[in-house]
């Protein structure tokens, strides 16, 4: 570990990349070996009717060009679709397709699969506490947040 001290941050960043390691590893056994951690800023942000290009980007802290190649090459995949919004003809929407739902029903139950892992080794009571803290805490900042 290169962390001088064990800040808050990597004390929060250090489980979650290790996390990311697992569930994106194991896509490749589910069926989905072209999925990277990367297009996590994707499936991340996306919602169940889609959201425009500009939108994902802007919620991912990413530009619009990068976001664009990471949807081009999963709508080349079959992962997503994109077609006009019916709100705003110069804009498009993009979507998932089935197999995008089916990545990430594989990631959330990938997820869910390493969370439980996790419980096992510290013990399920502390695991949910852990769990709870980690919600009031995006509750709170979630709260606080000037957005």
């Amino acid at each position: 570990m290169t962390e001088r001290r064990r800040t808050l941050g990597a004390l929060l960043r250090l489980p979650y990349e290790a996390l990311q390691r697992e569930v994106y590893g194991g896509l490749a056994a589910r069926g989905f070996p072209e999925i990277r951690p990367a297009h996590s800023a994707v499936f991340r942000h996306i919602g169940p009717d889609g959201a425009r290009l500009t939108a994902l980007a802007e919620r991912a802290g990413m530009t619009k060009q990068s976001m664009a190649y990471l949807v081009d090459g999963l709508e080349e995949a079959g992962h997503l679709r994109s077609a006009p919004d019916p709100n705003d003809g110069r804009a498009r929407i993009v979507r998932l397709t089935v197999r995008g739902e089916r990545v990430l029903d594989a990631l959330l139950d990938l997820s869910a699969e390493a969370e439980a892992r996790v419980a096992d080794r510290i013990g399920k009571r502390r695991a949910a506490k852990l769990r709870k803290a980690l919600e009031e805490w995006v509750d709170a900042i979630t709260v606080a947040s000037p957005r």
